[in-house]
């Protein structure tokens, strides 16, 4: 259906809510704002009502009453208006729990890092423009990562003079996911392969059962690495080591041995070199010779997937906006790779760069330099 064309008549927050979450579109979350400050979480798009079966689980629809029973009623779809803290956020993650979490389900949410550290930005304002929002956009603070630089910079201590190095640079830590730091490359290295191993110890006897198993740790994951690494249960631990020190001391020397590839020191290996963007277009991906004419530069930016400036390699924003009815001229838009996809364009790439250095770039058009008209 069209109903979601009803938002440019929608005359306050609660028609607008109502209009979202009977939409014709994939489910996904909405945030959304009226004139007289009143804001609003809602699943945008209709939920399926699930009946006669476990939704969690693999089941038969043979059985009468099982499977799709039309949609939800629109009252049910999980919302949330008026939110007590006055502020509504999602980055992704999960918003709701209890019953209206029953009634979504969890299709791999992202993990909570990100949107509290948005979260307790936004709380932190008592009033917000569209600079305050650029700067949360761009938010490369490594809170998730305090505890994993505390716990290695614990492993490394026992290491002596060999470590010396790395625990220098680990210590020296600026504290965000910035492109000169060595110290949240080695922090990040030793998380992933913690968090790895520790994947690897608890289905052990899958894959030994099912040689096709080829599961890899999800995202969230990172917090059950955490709390063996924590508790460090005895029965759960890898039988090759004698104790969770001595697991730790290993995972620490891959992470170090993983983030010094390819540098004469480690210092030489940041974060920058590790995350380095790779945008590419698909036709140079079949043909490599293209690459220099389509593809976007390879540039080290900063951030990571715990904070708001959300980046890696081959991810990252996909739009940066904010505007604020009325004082346009203020609003601001960032998108990867510019507008224009004609690469003969002299407008290819443009804005691409704004994306990257984190520009604010105006949201309206400046005066015209070129007119294009089109005869029949």
């Amino acid at each position: 259906n069209l109903r979601l064309a009803g938002l440019e008549t929608a005359g306050g927050l609660d028609e607008a809510v109502a209009i979202a979450a009977s939409a014709g579109i994939p489910a996904q979350n909405a945030l959304i704002g009226d004139a007289s400050g009143r804001i609003a979480w809602v699943i945008a798009g209709r939920i399926p009502a699930r009946g006669g079966h476990e939704a969690s689980l693999p089941a038969s629809w043979a059985a009468p009453g099982s499977g799709w029973q039309g949609w939800l009623d629109g009252e049910r779809q999980p919302r949330i208006v008026d939110p007590a803290g006055g502020v509504a956020w999602s980055a992704n993650s999960r918003v709701v729990g209890g019953d209206a979490l029953a009634v979504i389900g969890d299709g791999g949410y992202a993990h909570g890092a990100r949107g509290r550290q948005i979260r307790d930005a936004l709380a932190g304002m008592h009033r917000a423009g569209p600079d305050d929002f650029l700067r949360i956009h761009l938010d490369d603070r490594a809170l998730y990562f305090v505890q994993w630089q505390a716990l290695l910079v614990r492993v490394l201590e026992s290491g002596g003079d060999a470590r010396a190095e790395a625990l220098s640079l680990v210590r020296g830590w600026s504290g965000r996911a910035a492109v000169d730091d060595a110290g949240y490359r080695l922090v990040r290295e030793f998380e992933r392969v913690v968090t790895d191993r520790a994947f690897a110890m608890l289905t052990v006897e899958a894959r030994h059962r099912w040689r096709d198993f080829r599961w890899r740790a999800p995202a969230r994951f990172t917090d059950v690495a955490w709390r063996l690494v924590s508790e460090r249960p005895m029965h759960l631990l890898d039988p090759r080591f004698a104790s969770w020190d001595g697991w730790l001391e290993a995972a620490a020397a891959a992470a170090i041995a993983e983030s010094g590839e390819g540098c004469s020191a480690l210092a030489e290996c940041t974060w920058g070199r590790r995350n380095t963007l790779k945008i590419r277009h698909p036709l140079s991906q079949a043909v490599p010779a293209l690459s220099g004419w389509l593809d976007m530069p390879a540039e080290p930016l900063p951030g990571d997937w715990s904070m708001p400036r959300v980046q890696s390699p081959e991810f990252g924003a996909s739009e940066r906006f904010a505007v604020e009815p009325g004082r346009e001229e203020h609003g601001y838009f960032h998108m990867p790779g510019g507008q224009s996809g004609h690469p003969l364009s002299p407008f290819y790439r443009a804005g691409h760069e704004a994306w990257v250095t984190g520009e604010p770039t105006p949201f309206l058009p400046g005066p015209a330099e070129h007119l294009l008209t089109l005869h029949p």
